[in-house]
Parts: structure tokens; C-alpha cells; sequence
């Protein structure tokens, strides 16, 4: 696409630990537009969806929490996101945790037959209130994205499910719940642990994945929660997991979807400053980027 639009979602109410909210900034700060400017013909920043400092609410009756007002501001994000699609600019959402991600597959999976999904990240991210250990809906936005979950939730924008869980692939899972465990085995999600990426290297799980998805989607959305990285590359994420996709790893994954030009629209999520060594990890999301929009060492 020649027209990139970005969208800042600075929420941090899917989980507990404060900072995540400031990721859009700390990836403003780190000069995304500058290194992106090259690679495409206009990018407009749009800011930030408002988010403001609310209390924690544990909903009664599913003990969720937040539950209302990430729904209520998942869908403001959805519409925003609509409106970029529809004026045929490719949408790149800035996070906040991952639950930021119900809004942004409600956005664009209603342009779309068949959206493949690839779900970048240490965890499934496939819980729901019976199986979440904690409650943290930013553990759910797959799960609910393939119409498993709440109904204020699932039903977002008016439709569901947003993705076919046969156009789902995880990759650098490491870290997954029993609940997800069981769901992944009932629904035939196709994953790619840690072991897969070290048996067979990571060319090998892209092309894979390139080919999977090419044959049965006519767009393909990449959500990338930048703690799918080793922490000693990206430190500054809230739910850490040692072991991780290392930064050249994840390079040649963007770059060889750069190639495959399938990405339709992209979120990198879970950047938290607060936790961060001078930035690095928003440095890192950056970086990513360049290589995903196709910038060339040569």
C-alpha cells in the first residue's frame, strides 16, 4: 500500500501492571515515523484513541475485569480502524496491552472473507473466564476474535466470529495455559512453539506459514506482542517469558513477509517503558517495523 495510517491505543486495562499505556509514545519516541517515512507515499499519524485513567471494574457476574470500558473502547478503535481500510490506507496500531486487539480484528476483519490472523507472541492468548487464571482480559483477544469468550466481547461490531481458527498461526509460543492447551487440540490452530522454531529454524516456519495462509486468506493481519521476543532483546514487555525468538530471528520473519507481501494490517503491542532499558524494546518494535514495511540492508 502506498498510505499508512498509524493509530496509537494506549490502553492499559486488560491486565494489572501499570506502563503499557505509554507504548504508543515510547514508540513515537523512538522515531517511528522518521524510519518508516521511506517505504511508503503519505503516513498520517491519527494519535491517540482516549483512553483516560479509569479504576479497576471486576465485573459480578464473569469476575472480568474492565470488561464495560474495553469494550466500549475497543469499539471506538474498531470504527477508527474501519475508516482507515475504507479509504484503502494500511492501518499500523500502536499498543497497549493485547487486548487492544479485539478492536483491531473487529476493524478489519469485516473487509475481509477470509482474514488470516498471525498471532506473534510468547502466549495464546486464547482464554476465557472459565479457563483465565487471572481475569486479564488482555489473555483473551484470540480466543475472543474467533468467537469464544464474553458476548459484549465476541459480539463486538455486530458480528462474529472475526477469524476462522483454521486462518490462525501462533508463533514462538511458550507460554499456554491448560484451557488453551485444549482449545488449540479442539479447534486445529495451527502453532509453532519454540521447539518447532529451533528444530527447523525460523525461514522454515515462515515459509510455512507464507504458504498456509496465501492458499486460504485474502488478507492477513500480523499481531505482534513484542514479548513473543527473548527478554534480553525486549526487556521492557509486562509478562516476560525466558527462552524467547531472538532479534535477528524475527527480523528475517518480517523481512520474508515483506516479500510475501501479505501483511494487510499490523499491531505491535505490550510495550512498556516502565520496564524497559532506555527504550530498547520500543527500539526493537521500531526496527521491526522497518523490516515488515520492507526496508533493504542493501
Amino acid at each position: 500500500m502506498k498510505k499508512l495510517s498509524i493509530i496509537g491505543m494506549p490502553m492499559d486495562l486488560g491486565q494489572l501492571r501499570r506502563g503499557v499505556d505509554m507504548g504508543p509514545s515510547a514508540i513515537r519516541y523512538a522515531e517511528v515515523v522518521d524510519r518508516l517515512r521511506g517505504l511508503f507515499e503519505e503516513i498520517e499519524d491519527l494519535g491517540d484513541i482516549p483512553v483516560g485513567r479509569p479504576e479497576v471494574v471486576i465485573d459480578q457476574q464473569s469476575k472480568l475485569r474492565n470488561l464495560e470500558l474495553i469494550t466500549k473502547k475497543s469499539e471506538i478503535l474498531a470504527t477508527e480502524i474501519d475508516k482507515v481500510v475504507e479509504k484503502g490506507s494500511f492501518p499500523l496500531i500502536l499498543g497497549g496491552d493485547h487486548s487492544i486487539a479485539i478492536g483491531t480484528l473487529a476493524g478489519v476483519s469485516r473487509h475481509y472473507e477470509n482474514l488470516g490472523v498471525i498471532w506473534y507472541d510468547a502466549h495464546g492468548d486464547l482464554n476465557t473466564a472459565e479457563t483465565s487464571p487471572t481475569g486479564n482480559i488482555h489473555g483473551m483477544p484470540l480466543a475472543v476474535s474467533l468467537g469464544i469468550g464474553h458476548k459484549l466481547l465476541t459480539e463486538l461490531g455486530g458480528y462474529s466470529p472475526k477469524v476462522k481458527p483454521e486462518n490462525v498461526v501462533i508463533i514462538g509460543a511458550r507460554a499456554l495455559d491448560d484451557g488453551e492447551k485444549e482449545l488449540i487440540k479442539e479447534t486445529g490452530i495451527k502453532v509453532y512453539t519454540m521447539h518447532e522454531i529451533d528444530r527447523m529454524g525460523m525461514a522454515k516456519v515462515m515459509e510455512e506459514t507464507i504458504a498456509y495462509l496465501k492458499e486460504r486468506t485474502d488478507g492477513v493481519h500480523l499481531s505482534l506482542d513484542l514479548d513473543g521476543l527473548d527478554p534480553l532483546d525486549a526487556p521492557g514487555v509486562g509478562t516476560p517469558v525466558i527462552g524467547g525468538i531472538t532479534y535477528r530471528e524475527s527480523h528475517l520473519a518480517m523481512e520474508m513477509l515483506a516479500e510475501a507481501e501479505i501483511i494487510t494490517s499490523a499491531e505491535f503491542v505490550e510495550v512498556n517503558p516502565i520496564l524497559d532499558e532506555k527504550n530498547k524494546t520500543a527500539r526493537v518494535a521500531v526496527e521491526l517495523m522497518g523490516s515488515l514495511f520492507g526496508e533493504n540492508l542493501l
